[in-house]
């Protein structure tokens, strides 16, 4: 359970990279070590590959499409289950920070939690 708002788990002298919701402001100065610090800010340690598989696959369908790939799709693509997923990041929204993809609106933000 997050206890803590995004904006304050951003060390100060990365924070013009983020949002105040702790979204990377632009998606293409995303990097392996970036996702890392992300990651260890959602409190995930040791990103696995399959941690790196739904990274990639989500980054790859947000840059062909422009939107947020359907979970089902990213399942299938990575073949890993819903529940396998969720089990590596907790919430699709941290996959969609972690992945350093842009603030997603509130609407979408509202069902990825």
């Amino acid at each position: 359970m997050q206890t803590t708002a995004p904006e304050t788990r951003i060390p100060p002298a990365a924070r013009p990279l983020f949002d105040e919701e702790g979204f990377l402001h632009d998606h293409h100065l995303w990097t392996d070590d970036i996702a890392t610090d992300i990651a260890a800010m959602e409190g995930l340690t040791g990103l696995t590959e399959a941690h790196w598989r739904v990274l990639r696959q989500v980054r790859g369908k947000f840059e062909r499409l422009g939107a947020i790939p359907n979970m089902r799709q990213v399942c299938r693509e990575t073949r890993l289950s819903k529940d396998e997923i969720y089990g590596l990041f907790g919430s699709c929204l941290a996959i969609w920070r972690i992945a350093g993809l842009p603030y997603p609106g509130e609407e979408a933000k509202s069902y990825m939690s």
